[in-house]
Parts: structure tokens; C-alpha cells; sequence
């Protein structure tokens, strides 16, 4: 007798399968709610209990854990001694088994969960019958993703068989499969645990989208998305219009996201994305008005970028953004009047930011040559740093201000870092310079070239000076503020330079490097 198990969440089309496999002489035995499904639509079905002689039991906890199941899954039809035991036994040899697991991972998502949900969805029996069947693919042929149904059942009436490769490829993904789940599992219980970096971790990814290529045209590349803890992200944003997103957009979106976080309060506010970098950005008394001055800080660069907003696009934001070419829009909503405006641009990409935390939350992951970097998330927000003023010369309430919003900024710049800023408004960028003085030159230079004074303008530098040369620099500028970590065993020699150009200096006590 030829038997094929069939116990899934997802039932959709299980039932044609079973039919064709029925047709070709199999036994279908199954469980639960997939056995009421399959007899309900006409499948000739026998219940896993009548196989074993064993019921089941726990409220169903146990169903498929039982010898009989699991010897004619992994019995080794090239080996005669397990075709004799089976013989002896009295076991029939399982060839397929058609299995999905429980719904944990949109469980857990639930804002209504309990506990006591959680751990029933939690799938043993599932786990173990696909684990077997994938380990003996040279014999059984596991499925565990309804749309492989349909090439089953062509391949199979093709040559009387799964071929050989095709049951391979299944046991790939059935593996793939469990490895998920199991891992979603895991990523859950150590959310729940104070050891923020256990020993032996596991990062579930699906893939939702194969890209046309990767960072450069001779690279594949696809979009995985990880469980996370609802956190706001582009991945879950809606793109209203406009082309899918390629590998280069969502890196530039994911870090415009990044900035909108640290300025969600509801004052208009914009930001344009260049390579990952900030390359201007400003708060105004409206949204039109904070996206001309985050454009008017670089210009140049502002080209084909990504532009985003804390709040509603309204359509005379709209208009000034379509006049100026750009890659993406990221806000949290847009009128119907500014959608039809933007529509009109060719080749942009209008995205609404989902609802989600807008906090960050769990860990941030940097793939390297055989391994992986983990750590937390840089912090949001100010709340962390202290604010030490340590320079004779105090900040007015204005440059404290600016000190503070120039900080924020400075954090999504790529080190060494160094931001202008003059009335709530980025005017210079210094990014990525092997030393922070050509950061501190560069941001300058692009600050004039936009046709600022840096006159009145504060400065924020990611990490420590090692030397005074940076703070020399911006005040030959006229530079008139400085909001830095400190920590350098030269921190008095650029507190000195200050107060020998009665520029105020503040220590955070934090550095945000962003490599």
C-alpha cells in the first residue's frame, strides 16, 4: 500500500492533490481539520488513528508522533533491512507528505494575544513529519508550500514519479521551512529574556520580492523581510505609485525612515536621502516650506534622491517636489490632490509609511565575510545624551536649538561626520572623509557652495576631535556653537580653541558612529 500524509494549516487546492495522488493508487490519510476538509470535498480519506490504533490525544498536542507514521517515512527503500522491518511490523512505506505549519508568526503579531495562544501555535508534529520526510528525499517527496501543488501533480503524470531533482529541491525548502519557523520561535522566547545576545542565534528572513538586480546591474538581489517587532519599516510601506522599489531605493528609503523617526512630533519637517546620507534637511512652518529649505542645503546633490515628510503631503508640497527629479516620496500620507500631482512625475515612486512603532526595537544585523555583526539600535532621540555646556561662552536659546537638531542629523551621516546647521536648516554635510578636519572642510565647502554663511551656524560631529584643527576650521567660518561627544584625551585642547574663539561648546557623552 502507498501512502501519502496530508496535515496542513493552509488548505487552499490540497484538495486536488490529494485527488490526483488517490487516482494513483495511494492511501491519503491525514488529520484534524485536514481530514474533515478533504472527506468534505470528496477525497477518500482515512484517519491518522485508524493507521496507528492510537487516538489522539492532549486536545490534539499528539496526532502523527507514533512509529508507524514515522518508519514508513524514513525507512530507506534501498535498505533491505528496513524494507524487512517494515515488512515485520506490519508498516507501510509513506511517499509524500504534504504538511504546512501553524500560523505562529501571525499569531504572535496579534495585538490580542495571550500566552497560552502563543504556545499552542507552536507546531511539534508538523516540525517532525516534514524534518523526516526531507531527510529521506531520495524516497518521499515533502511539500510544504501549496503553490508547488500544481508542478507535483505535472511532473509527476509526466514520468510516472517526482523526479529525483524536484524531491530535492522540496526537501531545500522544507528545510528552509522549519528553519523559519523554528527561528521566529526562537527570535520570540529571547524577546522575552533579559540576555539580550545569546549564544546561539537564528535571524528568520522570507523573501517578499525578487529585484530586477542587486546594488549594480551585474548582481541578483532580492528583499527579505525579518519578524520584527512592529516596528514601522519600509518593507511593510505601501507603494501607491510608481515601479517596485529596487535594492538601491529601499536602502535610501530605509534610512529617510530612519530620520522621519527622530522627528515624528508633528512640527513639518522633510529630509532628502543621497546614498544612504542625509544631504539636507529642515523643519519650517509647513511642509512646503521645510522641503524648499531641505533642498536649498545641497541642491547638487538633492538630485535623484529620496525626499520625505513627518506628516500629510499636500498638494502645494507637491508641486514644488515636481519640479525637482527625485527617486521616492516617503511620508505617512499624501491628499488626492497631491497624488495626482506627483503621478504626473515619471518614473517616481510615491510610498505611505505604515502604521507601526516608530521606536526601534530589537536588533540591527551587518552581514560580514563568515559571520555576522549584532548589536542594539542606536538610540532615538536626545533623552540619552547629556547636554554639557563646557565652554565660557554659553549657547543662546536659538543655537541650542540648532544644536540639537544638528545632532540629530549628524547621527544618520555617515562617519567621520560633521553637519551645519542655521535656523533649523542642514547647510553643509561633511560625510565619510578618512579624517573629521576634510569632513569639517568638505561640509564647509558645500555649505558656501550652496550660497550659505556659515556665519551664526553650529556645528555637530559625530564622535570626538582628536585635535583642534576641526574647531579651528569652523571658526574661521564663523561657526558660532559645537555639539560633540568629548571623550578625546585632547577634549581640552578643543575646549580651548572654543573659548579662544568665543565659540560654545556642548559634550553629549554619546557618539553615534555610522559606518
Amino acid at each position: 500500500m502507498k501512502r501519502a500524509i496530508f496535515s496542513v494549516y493552509r488548505k487552499e487546492g490540497i484538495e486536488k492533490l490529494a485527488a490526483f495522488l488517490e487516482k494513483k493508487g495511494y492511501e491519503i490519510i491525514s488529520t484534524g481539520g485536514t481530514f474533515k476538509y478533504l472527506k468534505a470535498n470528496g477525497v477518500k480519506v482515512t484517519e491518522v488513528k485508524d493507521i496507528t490504533g492510537f487516538p489522539e490525544v492532549l486536545d490534539g498536542r499528539v496526532k502523527t508522533l507514533h512509529p508507524v507514521i514515522h518508519s514508513g517515512i524514513l525507512a530507506m527503500r534501498s535498505n533491505e533491512k528496513h524494507l524487512e522491518e517494515l515488512e515485520a511490523h506490519k508498516i507501510s512505506p509513506v511517499d509524500f507528505v504534504v504538511v504546512n505549519l501553524y500560523p505562529f508568526e501571525g499569531t504572535v503579531s496579534r495585538d490580542d494575544v495571550t500566552e497560552e495562544d502563543i504556545i499552542e501555535q507552536i507546531d511539534i508534529g508538523g516540525v517532525t513529519l516534514i524534518r523526516a520526510a526531507a531527510k529521506n528525499y531520495n524516497d518521499v517527496t515533502v511539500v510544504v508550500d501549496n503553490e508547488d501543488f500544481e508542478r507535483i501533480i505535472k511532473e509527476y503524470e509526466a514520468v510516472g514519479s517526482v523526479p529525483a531533482p524536484t524531491r530535492m529541491e522540496m526537501a531545500c525548502k522544507a528545510f528552509a521551512h522549519t528553519a523559519y519557523y523554528d527561528a521566529i520561535i526562537s527570535t520570540y522566547f529571547n524577546s522575552l529574556m533579559p540576555a539580550y545576545f545569546p549564544k546561539e542565534y537564528s535571524i528568520p528572513l522570507k523573501r517578499i520580492q525578487e529585484l530586477r538586480y542587486g546594488e549594480n546591474p551585474h548582481q541578483l538581489g532580492a528583499v527579505y523581510k525579518t519578524y520584527v517587532d512592529k516596528n514601522a519599516n519600509v518593507l511593510d510601506a505601501e507603494v501607491l505609485w510608481g515601479k517596485k522599489l529596487s535594492y538601491n531605493n529601499v536602502m535610501d528609503a530605509d534610512a529617510a525612515l530612519d530620520i522621519l523617526r527622530e522627528f515624528w512630533d508633528g512640527n513639518p519637517f522633510s529630509v532628502i536621502i543621497k546614498h544612504t546620507n542625509p544631504c539636507g534637511a529642515s523643519k519650517g512652518d509647513t511642509l512646503k516650506e521645510a522641503y524648499i529649505r531641505a533642498l536649498a542645503g545641497d541642491p547638487v546633490s538633492a538630485f535623484g534622491g529620496i525626499i520625505g515628510f513627518n506628516g500629510k503631503v499636500d498638494s502645494e508640497t507637491a508641486e514644488e517636489i515636481s519640479k525637482q527629479f527625485c527617486e521616492i516620496v516617503i511620508a505617512p500620507d499624501y491628499d488626492f490632490d497631491a497624488l495626482e500631482i506627483l503621478k504626473q512625475k515619471k518614473n517616481l515612486r510615491i510610498v505611505k509609511i505604515a502604521s507601526g512603532d516608530m521606536g526601534k526595537k530589537g536588533h540591527f544585523y551587518r552581514k560580514i565575510e563568515g559571520g555576522m555583526l549584532v548589536q542594539e539600535w542606536d538610540r532615538v532621540g536626545m533623552d540619552y545624551e547629556r547636554f554639557d555646556i563646557v565652554t565660557g561662552k554659553k549657547p543662546s536659546s536659538d543655537e541650542e536649538r540648532d544644536l540639537r537638531f544638528a545632532w540629530l542629523i549628524c547621527k544618520y551621516v555617515k562617519s567621520n561626520a560633521i553637519v551645519y546647521v542655521k535656523n533649523e536648516q542642514v547647510i553643509g554635510v561633511g560625510a565619510g572623509q578618512l579624517s573629521r578636519v576634510d569632513s569639517a572642510r568638505f561640509g564647509a565647502l558645500k555649505a558656501k557652495d550652496a550660497g550659505f554663511d556659515l556665519k551664526g551656524a553650529v556645528m555637530a560631529s559625530d564622535a570626538f576631535f582628536p585635535f583642534r584643527d576641526s574647531v579651528d576650521t569652523a571658526a574661521k567660518d564663523g561657526v558660532v556653537a559645537i555639539i560633540q561627544p568629548g571623550g578625546s584625551k585632547r577634549d581640552d585642547e578643543s575646549i580651548q580653541a572654543c573659548n579662544d574663539h568665543k565659540i560654545s561648546m556642548v559634550l553629549t557623552g554619546i557618539r553615534h558612529f555610522r559606518h
